[in-house]
This record gives C-alpha cells, sequence and structure tokens, in this order.
C-alpha cells in the first residue's frame, strides 16, 4: 500500500477509534472540548501495523542516526513495539525501550525497561501517541539524557497543538507528528 494510502486510513482509524467530543481534563491539566486516545488506535492490528509502518519511515527518512527507539509509558507502549516489528521487517532492526513514570521500587530499581538493547551514548528517538505541552516528552528527554544516552528525535501520533512542538524545539529535539488535531478535524469535515 503506497504511503499516502497508510496515511489516509490510519487518519481513518485515529478519527473512528481514538476522537471523541466530550469535555475532558487532560494530563497537562488544562480542560478540553474533545479526548484524543491514540492507544484505541495503536493498540488495533491494522492500526498497530500502520503505525509501526509510518514511524519507521518517518525516523529514517529524518536521515538522523538512530539506534533505538522508546517513549513513556503507557502511550508510547504499543507505538514502540510497532516501530520495532516494522524496523525488523525492513532488515533494520531498532531495539524498543519503555521509561516508566518513576523508577522501579525493587528489582533492578531502573527508569528504562528495556536497556540491556541500549549502549552507552546511543542515538535514541522518543515517541508519545497524543502530545499537547510537550511535558511527557521533556520528563522522557531529561530521563534518557541524565542515563547517559543522546536523544536525536521525537515524533508523535498527533499533535494537538497546544506548545508541545515549541517546547521541545526550545529543548534542541527535532520533532515531527505524523498527525495533528487539524488532520483530524478537516477529515470530519470530509465525511
Amino acid at each position: 500500500m503506497p504511503m499516502d494510502e497508510r496515511r489516509k486510513r490510519l487518519l481513518t482509524l485515529l478519527y473512528q477509534r481514538s476522537y471523541e467530543e466530550r469535555e475532558v481534563v487532560l494530563t497537562s491539566g488544562k480542560r478540553s472540548s474533545y479526548y484524543i486516545d491514540g492507544k484505541q488506535t495503536t493498540l488495533h492490528p491494522e492500526g498497530a501495523y500502520l503505525t509501526g509502518e509510518l514511524f519507521y519511515e518517518a525516523i529514517r527518512g529524518l536521515g538522523v542516526q538512530v539506534d533505538a527507539v522508546g517513549g513513556p509509558t503507557l502511550g508510547a507502549d504499543p507505538i514502540v513495539t510497532a516501530i520495532t516489528v516494522s524496523s525488523f521487517l525492513h532488515k533494520d532492526p531498532l531495539p524498543g525501550f519503555i521509561i516508566r513514570k518513576e523508577p522501579k521500587r525493587h528489582g533492578t530499581m531502573q527508569w528504562i525497561e528495556g536497556v540491556k538493547s541500549l549502549d552507552t551514548g546511543a542515538a535514541v528517538a522518543l515517541v508519545e501517541d497524543v502530545m499537547t505541552t510537550g511535558g511527557s516528552l521533556l520528563k522522557a528527554v531529561r530521563v534518557v539524557r541524565e542515563l547517559g544516552y543522546r536523544v536525536v528525535m521525537a515524533g508523535v501520533l498527533l499533535d494537538r497543538l497546544e506548545g508541545g512542538a515549541q517546547a521541545l524545539e526550545a529543548a534542541n529535539i527535532p520533532f515531527f507528528s505524523l498527525f495533528t488535531i487539524e488532520d483530524v478535524r478537516g477529515f470530519r469535515a470530509a465525511i
């Protein structure tokens, strides 16, 4: 399936499975008249496949060395898995890792799951499902940097266009989004 068709199909799934018009309070503390539950798309079989392919192509398309891909639990978990599978199918395996909300309190006491696949100083891409202010990704950037890895880019499935991209740019993190809320609203208007 050509990339344009895959993008359109993923946007369709995002609208059908993840977009809801209702009053919510977001993780950032902001109030919103709509909610995007990206996991409803990224955990769907076709949505996972399309997410993995489009993220993989976006990461490799930027021409920056990336040794691994990870992100903050829970929004990034299915995306990271989809990207790692896609990369393997492209014979270009990218290991994945997940960043906990806080360090494990027993056993390894680590922030990151999947650390055995990461070399010290590895160049990593961080991913997330939905971004508002960028707070979750910026926290992930701090954790990953403190552990000795280099964050070379960040990407999200959907940018709500509420300052997150600017916050990442201010932190010198190259950023991409597969979609914005305007794409979802445009899709809705077209049907």
